[in-house]
């Protein structure tokens, strides 16, 4: 594959900007997470899951990269539901040995 252009005028590159956006946002939450504040960290995971999900609603498949895994409805519905899972963990829980 040539680092030429593609049709339209886009760079190949582009394709993977939603996957770097939500690892960007991942490799936020697990910077908060090695400074001890795991659920600032596990909030930003959630955040970037749902990032994730809201990207993979708004693109094409041809646009949505690397997190175009499954079909659109599969996709989102998976990314939506982790996202929930993650974030409902990080609000509820209380105590263990990450606590201040």
């Amino acid at each position: 594959m040539s680092g030429a252009p593609q049709r339209g005028g886009k760079h190949p590159a582009l394709v993977h900007l939603p996957f770097a956006l939500v690892m960007a946002v991942v490799a936020v939450g697990l910077v908060r997470i090695a400074m001890y504040n795991w659920r600032e960290g596990s909030i930003w995971i959630g955040l970037a899951l749902l990032l994730a999900a809201g990207l993979r609603v708004l693109l094409r498949d041809e646009q949505a990269g690397l997190i175009a895994v499954r079909s659109r409805v599969v996709d989102t519905f998976l990314y939506t539901g982790f996202a929930v899972m993650v974030l409902f963990v990080a609000i509820t829980i209380e105590g263990g040995p990450l606590t201040r």
